[in-house]
């Protein structure tokens, strides 16, 4: 299997959408394998549209080096081809010297080869200088070779190749022209998700026009021959073998247009455990019989009158809740479950005044916008988790939003945070009965016996 590492110099570096041109002209021969660095659901939707193998998330923050292994592993099992895509720039992390939560510290840790994304709008020679910098920043990084992006004509393409040749020895193996109104469609938390925008052939025809586009001026052949042999991939690691459990239970998945903020580990581990998994959608579906639910993050606000238009949806999961069905749910999950969401000023396209009612199933309504919250999350539950046996266990995350949920008073907390802001500063995770919506996105590898737990209150039969 070969593998390599796609990295930028910098956020906004085209990284994404380079990395995504390449894992659709490989995925069109071969079985690809995507992963992308750091917290993030956005960017994974769209190497998992192209390839039709899930992505998956490596982040040395929140997961150890057996879990990173463990996640690599088990996903390029079948797999000729892996790319991982890295985060904002090669060196950005969450500490100032050292290089954890990097996409250097997953090229180190894989041994992986560095493809680096430079932005060369307007420099040639200085994109040498650039590249040297980086080269010798971090030794134990190999950079094997280079995309210039936003060129503008042959001149400034030569001028910066000759230099990078001649002071840093590496090869370029394409060089991106600048090219006006041809970029992904943005959202004020990154891109519009691939399964949401999927379902309008102009989205569609804009994600095949830049593929086209990228690969015309990249040297796949080359780039496969910078990428290093990796051992195939047979076995399940540990982490995702199966225990098949001697009850099994039914969880279902709100996963739509609307509510697709998911890891994808989160599915295989629940099915490692032998449980089955029913997706639904809360805009155009009914509420699948089921012993849990999970809500994942999204965009409720931009499609707050389909949801509140499926009265019954919300009827069904307001009855499952007061049954004391346990019930899971993150971010965009959590807003769903409030009273309502009101926008309090015009906002990405959101007009003040607006107000959708939702399913009313926690005390608290939410508001947007707000300043922006992006952080890593790390905390513990309480003992106001609604699925534990007092044990504390471990909340590894991300939070990233723009609206501010408003809790009635004396409320309970089911997470209790070191690092992040949850719904109520250092409290995340509003608990009623048994059902929790927190602002913090888990990663179900690191935080995986709080998702365990979870699932055993799947299985126990209701309190009376």
């Amino acid at each position: 299997m070969k593998a390599f590492l796609v990295a930028g110099d910098r956020s906004g570096s085209g990284k994404t959408s380079i990395t995504l041109a390449i894992a659709a002209a490989f995925a069109k021969r071969w079985n690809v394998q995507t992963f992308k660095v750091g917290m993030d659901y956005i960017d994974p939707s769209y190497l998992t549209g192209v390839t039709g193998r899930q992505c998956r998330n490596l982040d040395s923050f929140v997961m150890n080096k057996e879990e990173l292994s463990a996640v690599f592993e088990h996903a390029c099992i079948g797999a000729d081809i892996a790319i991982v895509e890295g985060v904002r720039g090669l060196y950005e992390g969450a500490e100032s010297i050292e290089d954890i939560g990097s996409t250097a510290s997953i090229a180190k840790h894989f041994g992986l080869p560095v493809i680096l994304v430079i932005d060369a709008k307007s420099i040639t020679r200085s994109a040498a200088a650039l590249l040297y910098g980086f080269m010798k920043f971090d030794p134990d990084v190999h950079i094997a070779g280079v995309i210039l992006n936003n060129v503008r004509g042959e001149k400034h393409v030569n001028k910066a190749i000759g230099a990078i040749k001649h002071y840093c020895n590496v090869p370029v193996i394409g060089a991106i022209p600048r090219v006006e109104n041809l970029d992904l469609t943005m959202r004020h938390l990154g891109l519009v998700p691939y399964e949401e925008g999927k379902k309008d052939n102009r989205f569609l025809d804009r994600v095949s026009s830049i593929v086209e586009m990228i690969c015309s001026h990249l040297d796949l052949d080359a780039l496969l021959s910078l990428s290093c042999e990796k051992e195939e991939m047979v076995h399940i690691p540990r982490l995702f073998a199966p225990d098949i459990q001697s009850k099994r239970a039914k969880i279902g998945i709100a996963r739509d247009e609307v509510f697709n903020f998911y890891y994808a580990d989160l599915f295989s581990l629940i099915e490692s455990k032998g449980h089955e998994i029913e997706y639904f959608s809360p805009v155009h579906g009914d509420l699948p019989d089921a012993d849990g639910y999970f809500f994942g993050g999204g965009y409720p606000e931009y499609h707050g009158h389909k949801l509140a238009e499926n009265q019954s949806m919300m009827e069904d999961i307001r009855t499952a809740a007061m049954d004391q069905r346990p019930v899971f749910a993150e971010c965009g999950g959590l807003m769903y479950l409030c009273r309502k969401i009101e926008i309090l000023q015009d906002f990405s396209g959101l007009s003040k005044g607006t107000s959708f009612k939702m399913a009313d199933v926690l005390p608290a309504r939410c508001t947007i916008p707000k300043k922006r919250i992006v952080t890593y999350v790390t905390g513990k539950t309480t003992r106001d988790f609604p699925f534990g046996s007092g044990k504390s266990l471990a909340v590894k995350g991300h939070a990233f939003h723009y609206s501010t949920v408003h809790p009635d008073n004396c409320v309970t907390f089911g997470y209790e945070l070191n690092r992040g802001f949850g719904i109520n500063e250092k409290q995340d995770g509003l608990v009623k009965g048994n059902v929790i919506g927190s602002y913090t996105h888990i990663h179900p590898v690191p935080s995986r016996e709080l998702l365990y737990s979870f699932l055993s209150a799947c299985l126990s039969d209701p309190a009376p």
